[in-house]
């Protein structure tokens, strides 16, 4: 077996304001192998949104490091970790982060502008996409004209656009009802087992547990694997 795919080493962050001093995450370790789906639960307000932040090096631990693959995006200047995450790593958001003035291709597109990948390439890789989440019909409609768990098929697609190596997913099923919320579980645990990306996704959702290889919980500021 090769090494993990993404590997958290002594992770500790916190905050400080005028009155206190907050510890959110305590010398966490984590290693999550390409093909594997993690789950992060936890209550709100746990830390859960943090970790996936200091993971995708959008915020910096205080101590520790963070590798995805044989990067170390601890030692990486600001410019570097975003120009890093542009094209390794994808994210999910509980309310899809959608473009209302976008169409849905457009959507999809925006992350190849930003890699700035040829005309063919967006095109192929935009119908491809959208046909692999059941979405090439809607292609030039907008946001505002999906249901909620269509957007969140767009915004899953648009995160694997760039294919990238880890994708992270932030409460993806809360703004869902039961049924479309399985769905997406179950497009997420696909995704893992066939294209072998390492996606990490933070819930405190009951029904995601049986889509998972691994659950941890967030207690305490660190991670207990369930058993």
């Amino acid at each position: 077996m090769g090494s993990p795919l993404l590997r958290l080493e002594g992770v500790t962050k916190s905050f400080d304001d005028a009155d206190s001093h907050r510890v959110v995450l305590d010398d966490l370790a984590l290693e999550v192998d390409s093909g594997e789906l993690v789950l992060i639960m936890g209550r709100s307000g746990s830390g859960k949104s943090t970790l996936l932040n200091v993971i995708s090096g959008i915020d910096l631990p205080a101590k520790g490091a963070v590798y995805v693959g044989d990067s170390n995006l601890t030692e990486m200047s600001e410019t570097a970790r975003a120009k890093y995450r542009l094209s390794n790593i994808g994210f999910v958001f509980q309310f899809f982060n959608l473009i209302p003035t976008l169409t849905v291709e457009e959507n999809l597109v925006l992350p190849l502008e930003l890699l700035g990948v040829d005309k063919k390439t967006k095109r192929d890789k935009t119908a491809q996409y959208l046909e692999q989440v059941g979405l090439a019909s809607r292609r030039h409609s907008f946001p505002d004209q999906l249901s909620g768990g269509e957007q969140q098929r767009v915004a899953i697609a648009r995160a694997l656009i760039h294919e990238p190596k880890l994708l992270l997913a932030d409460e993806p099923t809360g703004n869902l009802d039961s049924h479309t919320g399985s769905d997406v579980l179950s497009f997420f645990y696909d995704l893992a087992e066939q294209s072998r990306v390492a996606v990490v996704m933070v819930t405190h959702s009951k029904e995601s547990e049986s889509y998972a290889d691994r659950i941890f919980d967030l207690l305490d500021y660190g991670l207990e694997l369930r058993k």
